[in-house]
């Protein structure tokens, strides 16, 4: 069965980094995301990634400090999280869009893991 199910997430100082991985099995042809959620708050779109793999987008508030990456062969996407920000504390979801292209809304999302949660310590 085809499911989303997302690790590495933890607590790190301001200014460090965390690697999130998510097992993405079934999900190789699929454009895919990273999405986060704080308390209180709706969706925020993160990344974005190609099923290839060569086509990525951000969001503003990750621009230069995160990168998205996929390997196909291993069924895993990742999150590359630099330069953490106590305001990117949240639980980070990896989803799947049968979509072709950008999809930044959550809404467009079919497939979701069930988070896992990152705390920047200030």
């Amino acid at each position: 069965q085809d499911q989303l199910v997302e690790s590495g997430g933890g607590s790190a100082q301001a200014g460090g980094s965390l690697r999130l991985s998510c097992a993405a099995s079934g999900f190789s042809k699929n454009w895919m995301a990273w999405f986060r959620q704080a308390p209180g708050k709706e969706h925020e779109g993160v990344a974005i990634i190609s099923p290839s793999g060569v086509a990525t987008e951000y969001f503003d508030a990750v621009t230069g400090r995160f990168t998205v990456s996929r390997n196909n062969t291993a069924n895993t996407l990742y999150l590359q999280m630099n330069k953490l920000k106590p305001e990117d504390t949240a639980m980070y979801f990896c989803a799947a869009t049968p979509k072709v292209g950008f999809a930044r809304l959550a809404r467009e999302y079919n497939s979701w893991g069930q988070g896992t949660q990152v705390t920047v310590l200030s």
